[in-house]
């Protein structure tokens, strides 16, 4: 029984396949190229995805939801389509976006997702409201192709973020404006040197990032907070919002990253970077363990 239900299966994707070869091939010869087997696979998903036409938006092209449509999941799928909106991706960026899962690292950031923080992102994308919402966990610097684990000095990943600027701020997010590097902070006559400067224009507020090859210290928090007091005082004018600081290091314990940054009336917030693309079936693993463990929560 069991084998004749498989055969008629196969028979059915057998007969499947065979349908949408003749009817590629009768389009193809009705309105020309771009009706593969595979593209008519692709419509047929766009249909089942978006039936209600006014869901589909004209400021993304067919190859953003060809990209699209590769995502099973709802949620995130809506997600990638409202940021690749909100943020203007491109196709390369958008596949870029999703190839080092942005989806993931967002919902892993704040150390507290449950099922709120997921529908928000799915309907809204990216909210940036507070300086939190800027934050990511890891940063991924793939673009520099750099091997993983290879020793860098400081100096050396800054010039290469530098060299690479447009597409650190295409990880740095939304909003993102590059002032500079190695900014002059003088007090009491001694010079100090803020590693990177930029603006975020939606936050109204300079963002200061320490670059750090080492774990998280409690110094790399004291300079930072010390930079962080300049700006306001000396650089902000009255439209800014008060400054935002990101260490950004190779690794960071919890314990040690909440004693080095508690307490600070700055904002100041530190995360990990990496050099390569994380493995995605592991960041999905992390984010529905952190739903589960939430879901027992409310049962509870």
């Amino acid at each position: 029984m069991i084998v004749e239900h498989e055969q008629k299966n196969n028979d059915r994707a057998d007969y499947g396949k065979q349908t949408l070869k003749q009817l590629s091939k009768e389009v193809t010869k009705e309105f020309g190229k771009g009706f593969s087997v595979s593209n008519l696979q692709i419509m047929r998903r766009f249909y089942q995805s978006y039936e209600i036409q006014r869901t589909v938006s004209v400021k993304l092209s067919w190859s953003h939801y060809c990209e699209l449509l590769t995502i099973s999941d709802p949620d995130k799928r809506s997600f990638y389509e409202k940021e690749a909106i909100n943020s203007g991706w491109s196709t390369r960026e958008l596949k870029r976006q999703i190839s080092t899962s942005l989806y993931e690292r967002l919902l892993l950031s704040e150390g507290k997702t449950n099922k709120e923080t997921v529908l928000a992102l799915a309907e809204k994308g990216i909210e940036m409201s507070t300086p939190l919402d800027i934050i990511k966990d890891p940063y991924v610097f793939e673009f520099l192709g750099v091997p993983e684990n290879k020793p860098m000095l400081e100096s050396d990943l800054e010039k290469a973020l530098v060299a690479q600027i447009e597409k650190f701020l295409l990880e740095l997010g939304r909003g993102f404006m590059f002032v500079g590097t190695q900014q002059r902070i003088t007090l009491n006559n001694t010079h100090y040197y803020a590693d990177m400067v930029f603006y975020n224009k939606i936050l109204r507020a300079y963002v200061l990032i320490e670059l750090k090859t080492t774990k998280l210290t409690p110094e790399a928090a004291g300079q930072l907070n010390m930079y962080l007091n300049y700006y306001a005082a000396e650089v902000n004018d009255e439209h800014d919002n008060p400054p935002i600081g990101i260490i950004l290091c190779t690794d960071k314990d919890s314990i040690a990253a909440e004693y080095a940054l508690g307490g600070l009336s700055n904002n100041i917030f530190a995360s990990r970077y990496v050099s390569y693309i994380p493995n995605k079936e592991q960041l999905i693993a992390q984010v529905e363990a952190v739903l589960n463990e939430w879901h027992k929560q409310k049962k509870e």
